[in-house]
């Protein structure tokens, strides 16, 4: 069955960190994604929620962590990291605009 998953469900939220400021400067952002997207439903996602222009976009799957509390076992859920290229001539994400 396929998904049926809109921008605004492929996209969870910005990553805010020391690095992703860094990075600012070179057009590139950092969201936290849907684990099934892949690049190219990232790319339209981006492209369609904040009206700019996707040069590159590279992912990582990151596993979560199993925890135990007592005899209780669990497990934290898999997240993917997508970092966002943005082209030369694109404007930049107003959002991360006053983070600095």
């Amino acid at each position: 069955m396929a998904l049926k998953l809109t921008s605004w469900d492929i996209i969870r939220k910005p990553v805010i960190t020391e690095k992703s400021m860094a990075g600012m400067e070179a057009k590139k952002y950092t969201f936290l994604v849907h684990v099934d997207a892949d690049k190219t439903m990232i790319k339209t996602a981006v492209e369609e929620v904040f009206g700019v222009k996707v040069a590159e976009v590279k992912t990582q799957n990151r596993l979560g962590k199993d925890k135990r509390v007592g005899v209780h076992q669990g497990k934290r859920a898999d997240t993917k990291k997508a970092v966002v290229t943005l082209t030369a001539d694109s404007k930049t994400i107003e959002f991360f605009e006053n983070m600095n």
